[in-house]
């Protein structure tokens, strides 16, 4: 697979599928939508549809696969399931488990796992990469994701992403005591100039907003609950670093600490309406136990 390449819109207006037809010369139209339709082509870390609008400053990925796609196989990885319906699977993640195939890691990742416990997904869709995934977590994020039984569920649960009525909660922990105890960081997100892995606070990025509220202080730390408005790529890590808090762990928006091997992020609660009811239903995760025994080990403020 390709590696991505990425755009950031000086104007808006146009839809999504003409830009990359324009600025990809070597993908027509029709070509495009379906790699937006796939997953590939991303606005602000977020799957979107081919006629969506653009506004400036929105930050275009584009992942071109080869004309030889890599095949899907089943690996027997085993998962932690919340909840199972015939349109939706909720898996508790654990970190260092990527969600679907890319550059680097081709399978052994969540989407693999999920073919093992569901094979006909592989049928479902099978010119996809990511059959059934509607959102996502950092590799070295754990907690609740959904996957999709079917395109029927999985155009409805990607509906209520798209218009933000998915509520998210994460816990976190942060360097630092957290003050104000709570409060809102409303402060745009683009891609970083310098390093266009990161990304940064930028007066032409796009809005982002989260919620955060203290949850306990511990040593010179703090673990809060962190509620994320939008869904901008690393919003979380970006947002809290800003302030003067990084997450704990996070070695590129903060700093490791010796008590822990990974960044301390948690997908802890969602809550979304389920695709076979329409009625509003929450799942939790808890804490797993690398980042339980983190919190024991926290040297303490005398």
């Amino acid at each position: 697979m390709n590696e991505p390449f990425s755009f950031i819109t000086e104007t808006g207006g146009v839809r999504l599928d003409k830009f990359v037809a324009e600025r990809c010369p070597d993908l027509s139209r029709t070509h495009a939508r379906r790699l937006i339709d796939e997953g590939f082509i991303t606005v602000n870390g977020e799957p979107a549809k081919p006629s969506l609008k653009l506004a400036a400053g929105d930050d275009i990925e584009v992942i071109v696969p080869p004309e030889s796609p890599l095949d899907l196989v089943a690996n027997d990885i085993p998962l932690k399931i919340i909840y199972e319906d015939a349109d939706v699977l909720i898996v508790d993640k654990p970190a260092g488990l990527p969600v679907h195939p890319a550059p680097g890691h081709p399978d052994h990742t969540l989407v693999n796992a999920v073919l093992h416990h569901l094979p006909e997904l592989a049928a479902e869709d099978s010119a996809s990469l990511r059959p059934g995934i509607v959102h996502r977590l950092d590799m070295d994020t754990s907690g609740i994701i959904i996957v999709a039984r079917n395109r029927t569920a999985q155009a409805y649960l990607s509906a209520q992403f798209a218009e933000r009525t998915v509520s998210k909660t994460y816990l976190v922990l942060v360097r630092g005591r957290l003050t104000p105890e709570q409060g809102i960081i409303d402060a745009a997100i683009g891609r970083d100039t310098m390093n266009r892995q990161r990304m940064a606070i930028s007066a032409k990025g796009r809005e982002a907003r989260t919620d955060y509220r203290m949850t306990r202080y511990i040593g010179n730390y703090t673990l809060a609950e962190i509620k994320p408005e939008t869904g901008r790529t690393h919003q979380i890590r970006v947002h809290l670093a800003a302030i003067g808090f990084p997450v704990a762990g996070d070695a590129t928006y903060g700093v490791k600490v010796p008590f822990l091997d990974r960044q301390f992020l948690h997908a802890h609660r969602i809550r979304f309406r389920l695709p076979s009811t329409g009625e509003e239903a929450e799942f939790e995760s808890p804490l797993p136990e690398d980042l339980e025994k983190a919190l024991r080990e926290i040297p303490q403020v005398s």
